[in-house]
């Protein structure tokens, strides 16, 4: 039994790690939104405990001017982490409902926090996004995913190996 205890303390930081992601980000949408009209953080990930990296978009696209605009509105909380803002990339993070309903048809990546159908890393096409759930086709299989199990969720860009 001794063998389990380091991978339910991994478990465990994994929990807080997904827990203060999601405090962030809500904290740093709220922030970026009130002040910088149609600026959409997409997710915010811990690189460390004293390193976040900030996923923004907007209609127009995401440009230096952009990043440094958001950067400086959340210079706050410079004093307690490197902060790095970037554009999503094709590889974008998907996290809500609407970042789904966006990508019906597109493959992605999943990661939660439970297991579902026995496991916690999917790829697959995303087939729908309901009201509370995504699901996902993984080979003959379809599995409904809570947004709220989503601990890390990207597009997987076509014709690429990951």
């Amino acid at each position: 039994m001794g063998a389990r205890r380091p991978f339910f303390a991994k478990e465990a930081k994994l929990t807080q790690v997904h827990e203060k992601e999601r405090q962030l980000h809500r904290q740093l949408a709220e922030t970026v939104g009130a002040r910088i009209p149609d600026v959409e953080v997409l997710a915010v990930e811990l690189g460390g405990p004293e390193h976040i990296t900030v996923f923004v978009d907007h209609p127009a696209g995401v440009d230096h001017a952009l990043c440094e605009r958001v950067t400086n509105e959340l210079r706050p909380y410079l004093e307690s982490y490197r902060l790095d803002v970037s554009s999503p990339g094709f590889e974008r993070p998907v996290r809500t409902r609407a970042h789904f309903e966006g990508a019906v048809g597109r493959r992605v990546a999943l990661r939660t926090d439970v297991e579902f159908a026995g496991r916690k890393r999917f790829r697959g096409e995303v087939v729908d996004a309901g009201e509370s759930e995504a699901t996902i086709s993984v080979g003959d299989e379809r599995v409904e995913i809570p947004y709220e199990a989503i601990v890390r969720g990207n597009l997987i860009e076509e014709g690429g190996n990951r």
